[in-house]
């Protein structure tokens, strides 16, 4: 498949009005949306929730891409998570449900949780890198940069994922047509 005649993200000149760290973190969740964009498009429902090779399906990628952005944002912004994220985390995997309508409404909240995260990042000054913060019930310790840092290699991580599972996909599930 051949990606647009694009420069990378980073190459383009983007995001200049902020710091290079957040910058950096926000040229990583856009080259998510639109690696996403471009290995999905020319699937259909039913591959988005295949599990070739035992490999975790395209939609919980998007899932857990958006939710997990969410909620170490949330740390970084200071809070615990809430019984909704929580939830949420635990659904990530689930595709019992899931049907054609319900698949535009995955695409809709990676885009939007895509949307939302750059939002929350940049409301997040480098005044405040350096400040601790604990994570989850075990109370790790982390710093809010580091957090922001993990948003994005966590996130390209889970692209990257995705783009090989669509690779398997591509040369092992015949067309159902």
């Amino acid at each position: 498949m051949q990606k647009s005649a694009l420069p990378e993200p980073w190459l383009r000149g983007t995001h200049n009005d902020i710091d290079p760290i957040r910058r950096g973190i926000l040229h990583a969740l856009d080259l998510c949306g639109e690696d996403a964009s471009h290995w999905c498009k020319s699937l259909r429902d039913d591959q988005l929730l295949d599990r070739p090779a035992g490999l975790p399906p395209i939609v919980f990628h998007l899932r857990h891409i958006v939710r997990s952005l969410d909620r170490l944002l949330t740390y970084a912004e200071g809070k615990q998570l809430s019984a909704a994220q929580l939830e949420a985390l635990k659904s990530e995997l689930d595709t019992s449900g899931l049907h054609p309508s319900s698949i535009s409404e995955v695409f809709d909240e990676f885009r939007t949780g895509l949307r939302r995260a750059a939002d929350r990042i940049r409301s997040i000054g480098p005044d405040r890198f350096h400040e601790s913060v604990h994570i989850g019930k075990k109370q790790l310790p982390a710093t809010v940069g580091g957090l922001l840092v993990h948003c994005a290699d966590h996130s390209q991580r889970h692209i990257g994922q995705l783009i090989t599972t669509v690779k398997v996909l591509q040369f092992t599930v015949p067309d159902r047509e």
